[in-house]
């Protein structure tokens, strides 16, 4: 059965300037050899992903001339090129007639050893209209954390770690979710998630515990540059030679 993938490209990148002020985010490079979007690309190929869809927009030229046809990362790579930014889940509502009823979206700058079809191959089996690839997060605050009612500190945590499940920017998504949204509107992930808790339709968990980083900001690009050689081989298993 062929996959199918949408990847979001087409932002601005803002929180990453000065690397994004000549190229498109998904296009800033990763080690020594590579860029995020290829990365990407060959994970997806190497998963048994055989179309893409490109949304762009941003500097979208320059990702159709690195792309092309998909031809050299063995896919199918076709592009939708937004005319207005339509955020992270309007590109998909011009693109229904092009895609099977389950598909996998994600963000072009996502570095990541999941498993992508495994979680389509979850989101198909679950009946859930959407299914979210989850990450663990710890956070710890540095100040003491007060709750206030009525004026009155009612509770007190000096220092607490905080714990959350975040968004990976990876997620299965069926067409019938998105059938009753108009073409052109702006939406994001936020609203559509909250369309679907107040529609009683609670979006599906995806709990990962592998390697993830988004490399939306200075910092967490830097530390992707740092790490990536050494993992590089993990990350990249269809470029790892053959044994003799």
């Amino acid at each position: 059965m062929d996959m199918h993938a949408v990847i979001m490209a087409g932002g601005r990148g803002t929180r990453l300037k000065p690397y994004t002020t000549a190229l498109p985010k998904p296009l800033v490079p990763i080690g020594d050899d590579h860029v995020i979007l290829e990365i990407v690309l060959r994970q997806l190929a190497w998963h048994g992903f055989t179309d893409v869809i490109l949304a762009i927009n941003h500097l979208g030229s320059l990702i159709r001339a690195f792309v092309g046809d998909g031809a050299r990362f063995g896919l199918r790579v076709s592009y939708a090129e937004e005319r207005v930014p339509l955020s992270t889940i309007g590109p998909l509502f011009g693109l229904r007639d092009r895609l099977p009823e389950h598909f996998l979206v994600m963000n072009g700058d996502v570095l990541t050893d999941l498993d992508y079809a495994d979680l389509l191959r979850t989101h198909r089996a679950s009946g859930a209209p959407l299914t979210v690839a989850t990450f663990h997060r710890s956070v710890k605050i540095d100040f003491g954390v007060l709750s206030v009612r009525n004026g009155r500190i009612v509770e007190f945590s000096e220092k607490p770690t905080l714990d959350y499940h975040v968004s990976m920017g990876v997620y299965g998504l069926s067409a019938s979710t998105i059938e009753s949204y108009p073409e052109g509107l702006v939406f994001g992930f936020d609203q559509l998630v909250l369309d679907l808790l107040r529609q009683g339709r609670p979006p599906a968990s995806y709990e990962f515990g592998g390697y993830w980083l988004d490399i939306g900001r200075p910092e967490d690009y830097d530390e992707a540059n740092h790490r990536f050689e050494s993992l590089r081989d993990h990350l990249l298993p269809s470029l790892v030679p053959e044994p003799a």
